[in-house]
């Protein structure tokens, strides 16, 4: 941090016209002073604020690469709600992400304020792993429940599809700010999926934890961590009833993969059963028969190493 950005966080310092100064000769210097926040965990003195938002609107004009870069170091530092904070009282939220400057103030539950999207945005944000997509993802995953807040004739609150309505929106950002495509593309699925993993129950069936891993596999550690993050109540036993969820998962997915590794899906002398049961010859379609039986297997469909007829009920209702 150099001198004249110190001084914005100095009481001491009669700044307003410095500040003024400094953030017209360049305006990327207001985005960095929200991941200066971040970092020094505590925002400008009120005047900065009141300088930054009355200056706000001459950060349009930036290359979004740079705004992009300085709000992910902020994310990623260690109070990164502070620079959040500073970001909507210096006008910089509404101008960059108004999806999210619409969760302000924004109830999840009619009359109660500590579980406004905002508040609760800033701390999934806080408390998930350090990894830029998983706290991307953190900042976006509920923007979707502005626009499909419903409520029951009780005065039930409800976001039906919210995390498919986020993604939709999530697009939208993810072009604003310029993306790399890999990163667009790993956000958008963890945003579209947040929901996920905490649905878990121990109840599922081995195919449906099957079928969650491969659906989920090329950014399950991400989505895992951001699950884990997403609990924000302030009850001790909701978060460990959530963390022992999550590692009862993906214990699961362990186990069933290791076990899939050891021993082969299908049952000895599938092959002969099916020549039976379908009156098939010896030949390449009886292997063709299995390979959809193992591909059913792979995507969920099955369940690995059953009895003979269990495979062969599938085949004949499934002709192919």
């Amino acid at each position: 941090m150099d001198p004249l950005e110190r001084d914005l966080f100095n009481p001491a310092t009669p700044l307003a016209s410095r500040a003024g100064d400094l953030y017209r000769e360049d305006p990327l210097r207001l985005i960095r002073t929200a991941r200066l926040s971040a970092e020094e965990g505590r925002a400008p003195v009120a005047p900065v604020t009141v300088v930054a938002r009355s200056l706000a609107e001459a950060t349009r004009g930036l290359d979004p690469v740079k705004v992009r870069t300085e709000m992910e170091a902020m994310l990623m530092a260690g109070n990164p709600d502070v620079g959040l904070q500073w970001m909507h009282d210096a006008g910089l939220l509404a101008l960059w992400l108004p999806e999210l400057e619409a969760t302000v103030g924004f109830e999840q539950e009619g009359g109660r304020r500590h579980k406004d999207v905002w508040a609760h945005t800033k701390q999934v944000v806080k408390q998930s792993a350090l990894r830029p997509a998983v706290r991307w993802a953190a900042l976006l995953h509920d923007i979707g429940k502005v626009p499909t807040r419903t409520f029951t004739a009780g005065g039930k609150v409800h976001f039906h599809r919210h995390a498919e309505v986020g993604a939709r929106m999530f697009d939208d950002v993810g072009r604003r700010f310029a993306l790399e495509r890999p990163m667009y593309k790993k956000v958008r699925f963890l945003v579209l999926h947040h929901l996920r993993a905490n649905q878990y129950e121990g109840g599922w069936t081995d195919s449906a934890v099957r079928r969650f891993h491969r659906e989920m596999e090329a950014h399950l550690d991400d989505l895992v961590a951001l699950s884990g993050a997403d609990i924000t109540s302030k009850r001790p036993e909701r978060h460990r009833q959530v963390r022992e969820n999550l590692e009862d998962l993906v214990a699961r997915m362990q186990a069933l993969r290791e076990a899939d590794e050891r021993l082969p899906p299908l049952p000895g002398g599938i092959g002969d059963a099916i020549m039976v049961a379908l009156q098939l010859p010896p030949g390449p379609e009886v292997g063709r028969a299995k390979r959809r039986l193992e591909e059913a297997i792979a995507r969920g469909d099955l369940e690995p190493r059953r009895e003979p007829e269990h495979y062969l009920d599938w085949l004949r209702a499934n002709p192919g």
